[in-house]
């Protein structure tokens, strides 16, 4: 690396920034891409192995050669980043092309569809080079001074090679945040975001109920995102990997834990604790409620209590985390755990109904349903937040250079050495053959997963 050579993730950052102001040759991109995962097709298979196609399609209302600068995104996990390019398309009958215009009372002729271009795949190069117009002046001058650019003058209707493949991934003298305390931050949002995702599974906070299975029905979801039902197009992934149509190969994954938990996968689904840990149970009669979901938590006459572990059950670390939110979630113990996550991501208003609630106050439906999806998205973009500006670099560092940062100091460990000096943890199988790293009061683990992937090119991807 040349002293004043810009690094890949500092370009797409740039690009990220400037996004804007650049469109990209989409048919370039595909006719030259590789496909990191496996190619899902559109239909169900019956009883008989036949693919059933959707009644509907879509078909594509842009440019048929330029699309707008996708965003970037690092991958939680692994050094991977993703562009997502999205695209104007319209819905239309599968067998003679009439056009889809309104569902369930609204015009659905101006949808978009989200397609994801592998940049760099667990550490390594997958997109060469993008073909690009640049409209901002400012913005060719920019590039051209980091030496991505090899043209003279600026000139809108030219376009650009914005080479990949010639680029150090990351800076040598690259900087990352401290991850202390971050696990615990993040396991108490996925904690939250479970409980409300579990309450809004089947509500709207704009639609009702006849609305939303007419959604269904069109392929689509609450959100008004288009959700095709797909499936692989192979049947056996045995006779795919002997006759070629997948390979498989070692992904390295990259996760940050406590000395406790090590990682947020160890954390089980809303409604499997809720299962585990509580009774739900009529009001009136007394009778408890066979496997309870926190969709049943909009019924007035349902109450909630502890319920009776048997000697034999083991509680674990992940659930003297969780245990302590559900509990104040739910009105059984007044900690502020909950309300005190709420309004650190700015969702004050379902921090005050559930104090209300509490207080016995009778919530409207509605009115709980809007301060849940608001809560949501507030929840999520706060961890998105860490994951971008503090996780996913050090992971992709790490991800893509094989080794941690020279800013931390911390010998290598293997399972059975980590699980000596932290009792608490546990290890699937795949982490088992990992390394680890004590950084602080943190964890962070280095394991294989073997994954698999449809050997084409872009040729064959879905339009």
């Amino acid at each position: 690396m040349t002293k004043n050579q810009i690094s890949l993730v500092e370009l797409i950052q740039l690009l990220a920034q400037y996004r804007n102001n650049i469109i990209v040759n989409i048919k370039h991109l595909q006719e030259h891409y590789q496909r990191t995962g496996i190619k899902r097709i559109r239909g169900v298979r019956n009883e008989n192995g036949e693919l059933l196609q959707p009644w509907l399609r879509t078909e594509y209302m842009d440019d048929p050669e330029y699309v707008d600068m996708g965003e970037f995104h690092f991958n939680r996990n692994t050094a991977t980043i993703n562009m997502l390019i999205k695209r104007k398309v319209k819905l239309a009958k599968f067998e003679d092309q009439t056009p889809t215009i309104e569902v369930a009372g609204l015009l659905v002729n101006d949808l978009n569809s989200f397609n994801n271009y592998t940049i760099v795949s667990n550490g390594k190069i997958n997109v060469n080079s993008l073909q690009v117009k640049i409209s901002s002046k400012k913005v060719f001058d920019l590039l051209k001074e980091k030496g991505i650019l090899n043209a003279e003058e600026f000139d809108f209707r030219v376009e650009h090679t914005i080479k990949l493949d010639n680029l150090p991934l990351v800076a040598a003298n690259s900087r990352y945040s401290s991850i202390n305390g971050l696990f615990n931050e993040l396991a108490e949002i996925k904690v939250l975001t479970s409980i409300i995702c579990a309450h809004l599974k089947k509500e709207s906070d704009v639609f009702i109920e006849t609305q939303l299975d007419e959604f269904k029905k069109h392929y689509l979801s609450k959100n008004i995102y288009i959700n095709f039902p797909t499936t692989t197009e192979y049947t056996d992934i045995n006779k795919a990997l002997v006759d070629g149509t997948i390979e498989s190969r070692l992904s390295y994954k990259i996760d940050i834990g406590s000395q406790d938990i090590l990682n947020l996968s160890k954390l089980p689904s809303a409604n499997k604790f809720l299962n585990k840990m509580y009774r739900l149970y009529d009001k009136e009669t007394g009778e408890i409620i066979i496997k309870p979901s926190f969709e049943m938590a909009f019924n007035q006459n349902l109450a909630v209590r502890h319920r009776l572990l048997s000697s034999r059950t083991k509680l674990t670390k992940v659930d003297e985390l969780i245990e302590p939110i559900f509990d104040d979630f739910l009105g059984l113990e007044q900690k502020g755990i909950v309300r005190g996550i709420l309004k650190k991501v700015g969702a004050d208003s379902l921090a005050q109904l559930l104090q209300d609630k509490q207080t016995g106050k009778q919530i409207a439906k509605e009115e709980m349903v809007a301060a849940l999806t608001v809560a949501n998205k507030k929840l999520e973009q706060y961890a998105e937040n860490i994951y971008q500006d503090k996780i996913s670099p050090l992971v992709f560092h790490i991800g893509s250079t094989g080794v941690l940062p020279d800013q931390i100091e911390a010998e290598a460990m293997n399972a059975e050495e980590a699980a000596a000096k932290y009792p608490n943890l546990q290890f699937s199988k795949d982490e088992q053959e990992g390394t680890f790293f004590a950084v602080g009061n943190s964890i962070i683990s280095i394991y294989a997963k073997t994954e698999y992937y449809s050997k084409l090119t872009s040729a064959y991807i879905d339009s």
